[in-house]
């Protein structure tokens, strides 16, 4: 696979109340993406996630060092919008991003803004609906839709512009379980599609999805590898205030009691399949 983006030496900083004195919420960070890959980003509150996340869209400018996407820079003020139409970004709280009162309208919206002409921004509005499985939604408010549903509305304006990339900053947040769980289904369909996705949660057992994980520190990335490396070194992972999926936590109840669940377990299905023996 080829390198979507690329981060060197990005350092990012806040000025203090004073406007004087500056905190690194990214502090010399360097990795790459691999274009379709699955990145998770992880970290306690304040460990720059979400900084992060902001600079990759450019929503925010380095400081200092270089953020490419696609091969474009994000401070090349000319190639913002192909930044953002590559990548696109959904938030936390889909109330926050929906711009219209009628769900096909909201999706059409960023289309729009490109000037895409209107037989076109049709189509992609219809096929990201159905990406989404809100097709049966597109004359709906909004409003009346429950909070799973606005986010799927949200991440079908973002699949609406064809991006190579979605960047979603903990987009489960403000779910109740079952509209987790669906909009992370959505989320591993898109991937294997061929989006590449990073996925900034503070739920370990969504982080466990991905193909890769990341873990930031106080601006810093502590540690990067699978899901599998990560949290097998649970020390490491609680001193970083963390804690492990809940399929590891009770895969190691299991093991201290003396029974054999083999290497690291880090979702469900890969519990199920020990217990089972289908798995070893």
């Amino acid at each position: 696979m080829s390198k979507f983006i690329e981060i060197q030496d990005l350092i990012f900083a806040y000025t203090d109340e004073s406007g004087m004195a500056k905190c690194n919420a990214i502090d010399n960070v360097s990795f790459t993406v691999e274009k379709g890959s699955f990145l998770a980003v992880i970290g306690k509150n304040g460990s720059g996630k979400s900084t992060l996340a902001k600079n990759i869209n450019a929503l925010l400018l380095p400081t200092s060092g270089t953020v490419l996407v696609g091969g474009f820079s994000t401070k090349d003020e000319d190639h913002t919008w192909d930044i953002r139409q590559r990548a696109g970004m959904v938030f936390q709280n889909p109330d926050n991003q929906i711009v219209s009162a009628i769900v096909e309208d909201d999706v059409a919206f960023g289309p729009e803004n490109l000037g895409i002409e209107p037989e076109v921004i049709r189509e992609r509005v219809d096929r990201a609906l159905e990406n989404v499985n809100m097709g049966a939604y597109k004359k709906k408010a909004p409003h009346l839709l429950s909070g799973g549903q606005k986010q799927r509305i949200a991440i079908a304006g973002a699949v609406a512009m064809r991006p190579e990339c979605i960047i979603f900053d903990e987009p489960t947040a403000m779910l109740d379980p079952s509209g987790r769980r669906e909009v992370l289904d959505i989320i591993e369909e898109l991937h294997k599609d061929g989006i590449t996705i990073i996925l900034i949660t503070h739920f370990m057992e969504e982080a466990a999805r991905a193909e890769r994980i990341i873990v930031m520190d106080d601006g810093k990335i502590e540690m990067d590898g699978s899901p599998k490396d990560i949290f097998e070194d649970t020390e490491k992972i609680r001193a970083l205030s963390l804690d492990v999926p809940p399929a590891t936590e009770l895969a190691g109840r299991l093991r201290a009691k003396g029974i054999d669940m083999g290497e690291i377990v880090v979702d469900e299905d890969d519990l199920i399949d020990r217990l089972t023996g289908s798995g070893k």
